[in-house]
């Protein structure tokens, strides 16, 4: 799993307890986002416990089957034949120390009930509430800044650093407006989804896990970020003579393909040095500016559904080693073979509507960016060009790039500007270039 993965979804078991397995066995298969990823196991042996079920989320570092190794069976018997005996002990120690109580004290809740919560917090978390001796009812209570609303490690702190501030103003007197009472009265909107029916002969097809998640973060983006999208054309004749010109050597030369995504990621990866405002997340009423240049590349997969994954620095790779990392990624995502960290940490998304010969489109944010590019397909056009003799009409390749922004943060002023930038370094691009 990445650097960037917390946690993992648990998706299949291939094996149960007693099974034996070989090393490099298929174990589990989990899912980490938008990745489905087989975990083979480690050593040859049994498995002799199987830690989770199906659908259980799991924080990384947690060990979610013990495999028995060969000669360990007896030396195992005897652990747990001692581990009974201590419990044992421990048992009747407990029985008559509980008899030595008073009849009439008060019973406190058991550590079960205490830590009853149907919210998922990391192990971590759980460690810093326990030392500090918040119950998990409280824990509930707090507002998580992480993917679903989840606490972090950070939320925690920060809500113990807050903790004697608010009981200092909660000792205060309160006076409230009829207006914030009446604010906090209200309740929350929601929006339903209208009552769909099936007729007779319709079908109905359940979405699959990955359709889901996808649908989940539309709605989610357009939530949280008012869209906007701004259109130019661009003229790239000079971008499609160079391609024609170099592509087999290119192949022959360095065993990658040559499509036109590399010179886009390019002039993109270009673009959002020039305006860093565009590489950029919010977080509250913060923007939050990134360090790295990392464009995401949207894949469509066999199965219909999408998937993103991202070429970490790509403003520091030339057009090689973009088309080496693109083609990489691609074949990994059309293979299901993506690691977890291959779809994190993207800053900026491209998608190529013109690979299915769409000339327009206007696309939905991944978040938490603040942009994403459409490409267009590339057609002949006829064209006025200036020359120094004159206007003349001529054919030319050209294709519109429509870029979705987030309104809180991007203004029409920064992404027209933004958009136009990139636009100029593809019409710039030199048919003499080397490879």
């Amino acid at each position: 799993m990445g650097e960037s993965v917390e946690e993992a979804t648990i998706t299949k078991w291939f094996v149960k307890e007693g099974d034996k397995v070989e090393e490099d066995d298929p174990i589990l298969e989990i899912a980490t986002d938008k990745v489905d990823s087989e975990i083979p196991s480690p050593v040859a042996g049994t498995i002799k416990e199987v830690k989770f079920e199906v659908d259980d989320v799991v924080a990384v570092g947690t060990p979610v089957a013990v495999v028995l190794l060969e000669g360990e069976e007896d030396e195992d018997a005897g652990e747990e034949s001692e581990k009974e005996e201590q419990e044992e002990t421990k048992a009747e120690t407990s029985e008559k120390q509980g008899d030595k109580k008073q009849e009439g004290a008060t019973e406190k809740p058991s550590s079960a009930e205490e830590q009853e919560s149907d919210r998922f917090y990391s192990p971590l978390v759980r460690s810093i509430a326990k030392q500090e001796g918040i119950s998990f009812k409280e824990l509930d209570n707090i507002e998580g800044s992480g993917r679903d609303g989840r606490v972090t490690k950070e939320d925690l702190l920060a809500y113990l650093e807050s903790g004697s501030q608010k009981t200092a103003d909660e000792s205060a007197p309160k006076k409230e407006t009829a207006k914030e009472e009446k604010s906090a009265a209200a309740p929350a909107k929601t929006v339903q989804a209208p009552k769909v029916t099936a007729g007779a002969g319709d079908e109905i097809k359940e979405m699959d896990r990955l359709r889901k998640l996808i649908a989940e973060n539309m709605v989610m983006s357009k939530q949280v970020s008012p869209h906007v999208t701004s259109v130019v054309e661009a003229d790239v004749t000079n971008l499609v003579l160079w391609r024609n010109k170099v592509k087999d050597q290119f192949q022959k030369k360095y065993g990658e393909k040559l499509t036109f995504m590399p010179m886009f990621a390019e002039a993109v990866a270009k673009a959002l040095r020039d305006f860093p405002g565009v590489n950029a997340s919010v977080d509250g009423h913060n923007i939050i500016l990134r360090k790295n240049v990392n464009i995401g590349m949207a894949v469509a997969l066999p199965s219909g559904n999408l998937i993103v994954p991202v070429v970490k620095q790509a403003d520091q790779k030339n057009v090689v080693g973009l088309a080496s990392e693109l083609n990489r990624l691609a074949d990994a995502a059309r293979n299901n073979k993506l690691s977890g960290d291959d779809i994190q940490g993207g800053t900026f998304t491209i998608t190529n509507f013109g690979s299915f010969k769409n000339t327009i489109g206007t696309p939905i944010i991944n978040q938490p960016q603040v942009a994403i590019l459409a490409t267009g397909t590339i057609e002949k056009k006829p064209a006025v060009v200036e020359t120094p003799t004159g206007d003349v009409i001529a054919i030319r390749h050209k294709m519109f790039l429509s870029l979705s922004y987030d309104h809180r943060v991007v203004d029409g002023a920064l992404g027209g500007m933004f958009l136009r930038r990139i636009a100029d370094y593809l019409e710039e691009a030199d048919i003499d270039r080397e490879v």
